[in-house]
């Protein structure tokens, strides 16, 4: 994405901004922010954007230098950067460190003595500090990125090009920040959120501040913006102040990403001619458009920390050198190169952009095997370009997209809101190159009406017309909030009418009572017993008849234990062989089959096999489909329709309330809420504490009061990035050598790439992991014997044991062989079935894990 949004908090929270802006003269007459402190450590000051600075009145303009008393006043205070005047209500409190303290020290045990007492308190005190304290919101930091080609064009082209291509940057932001006003910006006023009552109305304007940063955290040319909108807006209504509703904030901002790489995309062609092609990533990667002078080689070079792990490892082996007198050995090398990976990790170096383009330069010349400034001269001399206007595009056209739009949206959603018809239709129209932003904005909303009149809306239109003063200046109500109308289609809402007749035909196969009953009072092999919702829901499941079932329960709720007595009950009628298994991935099918004894298939590749030799269910067969929620609509149309067909019944078994299908869903969930008797598992098993079980039913339910609980536990802390990251991946360590199971998640692929590199060096260091011989992987990284990898594609010709190489599977390495493939071993496993890989699937589809 070229646009991203976090949230900030009052107080402190904008300081990070300041961390790297250059200490120069902001008065020197030079062109622009970025030429002015060409030679200065650091990045350029901040700088004032948006309508809505006029209202600050008057002392300070569009384009005027931020300075940290403003930010402080306005970002952490939610005050008037100018004179220091409240803007509307003061930021709203929460509970304080003292009040925590206090809570949990009046709790102590009345009995303890004075000393230990104290001691207690001590303790409570440091961990409550550590917590920190709750803020509220006070803007929106979005950082506006260009194209990874388009960086590296200007990080060599001479220093006029350079000006020119922020120039294209820096007016693409403000005519996005200038649409999000236009079309995104709003308050809410009138009666609370809780009744429905609120009205949402237009602002005046945004205000923002916008700092220009040069490179990423490893010294890539990372030319990008961080843009923090206040969350103070003055009120069109009645010029009160209040904050922004953030909600289209979260709503639009896909969107908002496909159109600043497309207005870039234009400003670029439109002042050198550039050219743009979609490139094909790889798995599991979007295409990506990139200025098609700029090779792909060049873009890569920029893009990977392993040239800095390479030049420490060099360092280090020149010290080991000039200390021992000899090269190191091998073996030394791999744990030198380890060391260089776990050290090469600094705070983000300040410095200038004269320094990190020389850099830069230097670099791309070797790759390029020319003078890469004159190279940069070449791609940015080109004829006039063929631009297009709004009305060069056929109404033809524009409805034929407008249908695009809403197929590749259908495939992904079971309902969508204009935001999800505007990213698509931003993405589609990315080839086309526009004479000015008005054109491309125009054309963007035209296919997303051509689209809205293809979907089938599915918001009522309102009944009655409000009066003119709460109207908005294009004739809509104030009381139903911009773009909030749902659509679906056709075909997706019959197969949900589909869905729901086949869950209240009863004429589906049974289990008497007697057995029912039977069964749920034996254990089972391992001496479980079935808990009360437990035997409740396997009755309700086994007698409905229901052609199509649902079984309801959370993690932890005990829903193996319970679907294992309801196949042993579904046995014992129809036989051996009369209960199989779906699940919509592959690895969900194998822990089904693992946890039931029964076949399994996964969802896709079973109809992919009913389709070419027909093969389906048979009469009074039980069909089990596990993680329901993650299903598509129409593949469980298809499945249950071939299910009722044959006299069977299916289950569906999930959380209605976790993960959705990434394609278009929400089936599980609609036949969950259509009856009021679904078997439903309400216990939870997984947690030794109480109060977890509470919160975290808590969670599945939406109460975000529920966050208190856990911050009252210290199960949750909070910082910077970078800190976190560290504080997580500490964690990590200390129960992966206390040989404890433990997940570490985080949120970019950026991210996982660096945690798996500095897992492994810790891995190497200690023994765990034997580099002496290695092979590299699809993202750069390498992997050895020892080393902890996932498979990412089904391959059923790889067989391991009874199983086969499946999405997702985590594997150990044993051995890594002379041609490239490599053994492995199940995770967790110190023996079993091994497979062998080929050097193409662990060069392509494997995955550090």
């Amino acid at each position: 994405m070229t646009v991203s949004m976090r949230v900030m908090s009052a107080g402190d929270g904008y300081k990070y901004l300041l961390r790297t802006v250059a200490a120069g003269d902001g008065d020197r007459s030079l062109s622009t922010p970025l030429t002015r402190y060409y030679a200065e450590e650091g990045s350029p000051p901040g700088r004032w954007l948006g309508a809505g600075v006029a209202a600050l009145g008057g002392a300070i303009q569009v384009g005027d230098q931020v300075s940290e008393s403003q930010l402080q006043l306005l970002v952490g205070m939610g005050r008037n950067p100018a004179t220091g005047d409240p803007l509307g209500l003061a930021y709203p409190a929460y509970r304080t460190v003292v009040e925590r303290v206090e809570k949990r020290t009046t709790a102590l045990d009345p009995a303890i003595g004075p000393a230990s007492r104290a001691e207690a308190v001590a303790r409570i005190e440091a961990e409550e500090a550590a917590r920190g304290t709750r803020r509220a919101v006070a803007g929106y930091d979005f950082t506006f990125s260009i194209p990874k080609s388009a960086s590296v064009l200007w990080a060599v082209a001479d220093a006029g090009t350079q000006a020119l291509i922020a120039d294209a940057h820096h007016v693409a932001v403000a005519e996005v920040v200038a649409f999000m006003e236009r079309e995104v910006a709003a308050t809410r006023t009138g009666a609370t959120a809780r009744d429905g009552a609120v009205a949402q109305v237009d602002v005046r304007g945004l205000i923002a501040t916008a700092f220009d940063h040069y490179d990423s955290r490893a010294g890539d040319p990372h030319l990008h913006t961080h843009v923090v909108i206040s969350n103070k807006v003055q009120t069109v209504l009645d010029g009160k102040w209040r904050s922004l509703d953030g909600r289209p904030l979260h709503a639009a901002t896909v969107a908002l990403s496909e159109l600043h790489e497309a207005v870039f995309a234009d400003h670029l062609t439109r002042m050198f001619g550039a050219e743009w092609e979609a490139r094909d990533m790889g798995r599991d990667r979007n295409l990506a458009w990139a200025v098609a002078s700029v090779p792909e080689e060049l873009v890569v070079e920029f893009s990977s920390r392993s040239r800095h792990i390479d030049a420490e490892k060099n360092r280090l082996i020149t010290e080991y050198v000039e200390k021992h007198g000899r090269q190191p050995s091998m073996a030394t090398i791999i744990k030198l190169r380890a060391q260089a990976t776990l050290t090469t990790r600094p705070e983000k170096q300040v410095r200038s952009l004269a320094d990190l383009t020389a850099e830069w330069r230097d670099r791309a010349s070797r790759l390029l095997g020319t003078d890469a400034t004159s190279w940069a001269r070449g791609v940015t001399a080109n004829d006039a370009p063929m631009l297009l206007r709004a009305d060069d595009i056929p109404l033809e056209v524009i409805a034929s997209l407008g249908q695009s739009v809403v197929d590749v949206v259908g495939e992904k959603r079971s309902t969508w809101r204009r935001w999800n018809l505007t990213a698509e239709a931003a993405r589609q129209t990315m080839g086309y190159r526009f004479a000015s932003t008005v054109d491309r904005e125009a054309i963007v909303g035209l296919v997303v009406d051509a689209a809205e009149a293809a979907s089938l809306r599915l918001t009522p239109p309102e009944l009655a017309k409000s009066p003119a003063v709460f109207q908005r200046a294009d004739g809509t109500s104030v009381f139903r909030p911009k773009h909030s109308t749902v659509f679906s289609s056709e075909l997706l809402l019959a197969a949900e009418d589909r869905l729901l007749e086949r869950a209240n035909t009863t004429t589906g196969p049974t289990v008497p009572l007697a057995t029912v009953e039977r069964i749920a009072a034996k254990p089972d092999r391992d001496g479980r017993v079935l808990g009360p919702d437990q035997a409740s829901a396997l009755a309700k499941v086994a007698l409905s008849g229901r052609v199509v079932d649902v079984l309801v329960g959370p993690a932890g709720a005990g829903k193996t234990t319970a679907m294992s007595a309801l196949r042993r009950a579904w046995e014992h009628e129809h036989g051996r062989g009369s209960v199989v298994g779906l699940a919509p991935s592959a690895v969900a099918a194998q822990v089904l089959a693992d946890d039931l004894g029964i076949a399994t298939e996964n969802t896709a590749k079973w109809w992919e096999v009913h389709e070419r030799t027909g093969a389906t269910f048979r009469k009074d067969q039980l069909v089990i489909v596990d993680e329901a929620s993650l299903a598509g609509t129409l593949s469980l149309d298809r499945i249950t329709n071939l299910a009722a067909e044959a006299g069977a019944k299916v289950l569906l078994v999930g959380d209605h309330a976790q993960l959705q299908s990434v394609t278009a869903g929400g089936a599980f969930s609609l036949l969950v809420h259509d009856r009021d008797d679904a078997a439903e598992l309400v216990t939870l098993h997984r947690f030794a504490n109480a109060w977890e079980k509470t919160a975290s039913l808590g969670l599945r339910h939406g109460h975000t009061d529920v966050i208190d609980t856990y911050a009252e536990h210290d199960r949750i802390q909070g910082g910077e990035t970078d800190a976190m990251i560290d504080a997580a991946y500490t964690a990590w360590r200390t129960d992966t050598l206390a040989s404890q199971a433990s997940v570490l998640v985080t949120d970019s692929n950026e991210s996982v790439l660096a945690l798996n590199n500095r897992a492994r060096a810790d891995l190497i260091l200690d023994g765990t992991v034997d580099a002496r011989r290695e092979v590299e992987l699809r993202d750069g990284t390498y992997a050895a014997a020892g080393d902890t990898v996932i498979t990412r594609r089904n391959d059923r010709r790889l067989r391991a044991g009874r199983g086969w190489v499946r999405n997702g599977d985590r594997w150990t390495i044993t051995e890594v062989r002379d041609d490239g493939s490599l053994t492995l071993r199940r995770a967790g496993r110190k023996w079993g079935a091994s497979v062998v890989l080929p050097a193409g699937y662990a060069a392509e589809d494997l995955d550090l894990g």
